[in-house]
């Protein structure tokens, strides 16, 4: 094969066209990266044998993978784990998948040990998001389990306190009408679900502003039985103190609360 025509790309400035002569005129025979058409010196006149085109296209190939991930990369960081499954989406051939690998990491695109430092710094200082919550993220992402313990030297037991104390005011401001036990219950499987260790949830458990908790507790009762009543309106006597004390117990009120409740509502007759 004898190079005929040599064009740049209108759409890709950064590639070439390569041509070759059939039948007195120039055809399409495939195309390079600028990169490529350098380091092989490809020129007008030039003969390509089978073993040198193979290599071209190769090298070719992997300037496209190249391209692909930094394109991907450009948008948000990624992990080695993430940029390596964009590629195998997209590139048939595993070998040329490592070779852009290997070129990614030579020129820092990809720095696992940055990333998951990175990380935890951001969700330290953006979000709420417990130790546990943030250690599976970092799994999940491909990062490796002693990466990720060094990682977490960025969140201190402070920073979780803090964060924790958040999650606090704002819970007991939306739950003034729950008795305290139920309340306790609801923020410590918040704290739970947000990736708090148990050591966290008990020390947010002996706050002051759980422990001394300003609830009217009777207040509370009053609220919640009321809507039983109008549940079990239907029964009378017994029956009728039995659906009251199973329903207010349920909501976490003790069985002294729910008895002061109940001669209360029985002296308004």
């Amino acid at each position: 094969m004898i190079i005929s025509k040599i064009t740049r790309q209108k759409e890709l400035n950064d590639r070439y066209n390569i041509f070759t002569l059939k039948q007195g005129k120039d055809v399409y025979a495939f195309s390079v990266d600028e990169t490529v058409l350098i380091k092989y010196k490809l020129r007008k006149g030039m003969e390509l044998d089978s073993l040198l085109l193979n290599e071209i296209q190769y090298t070719d190939e992997i300037r496209k993978g190249y391209h692909m991930a930094v394109r991907y990369l450009s948008k948000v960081k990624r992990t080695e784990m993430e940029v390596r499954k964009h590629l195998s989406a997209k590139m048939e051939n595993d070998a040329l998948v490592a070779e852009v690998m290997t070129k990614l990491k030579e020129m820092k695109f990809i720095d696992d040990e940055d990333y998951a430092f990175s990380y935890v710094r951001t969700q330290r200082n953006t979000t709420t998001k417990g130790a546990e919550t943030i250690k599976r993220e970092l799994r999940e992402k491909g990062i490796q389990r002693e990466l990720i313990e060094r990682s977490m030297e960025e969140l201190s037991y402070e920073d979780q306190m803090q964060a924790a104390k958040k999650i606090v005011a704002k819970f007991l401001a939306g739950k003034k009408k729950d008795s305290k036990k139920i309340i306790i219950q609801k923020l410590e499987q918040t704290l739970v679900r947000k990736g708090y260790t148990s050591d966290i949830i008990q020390q947010v458990k002996r706050m002051p502003e759980i422990v001394e908790m300003d609830t009217d507790e009777l207040e509370t009762v009053r609220i919640h039985g009321e809507k039983a009543r109008r549940k079990f309106a239907k029964f009378t006597g017994y029956e009728f103190k039995q659906k009251m004390k199973q329903f207010l117990y349920r909501k976490g009120f003790s069985m002294d609360l729910i008895e002061q409740y109940l001669d209360e509502i029985e002296n308004e007759d």
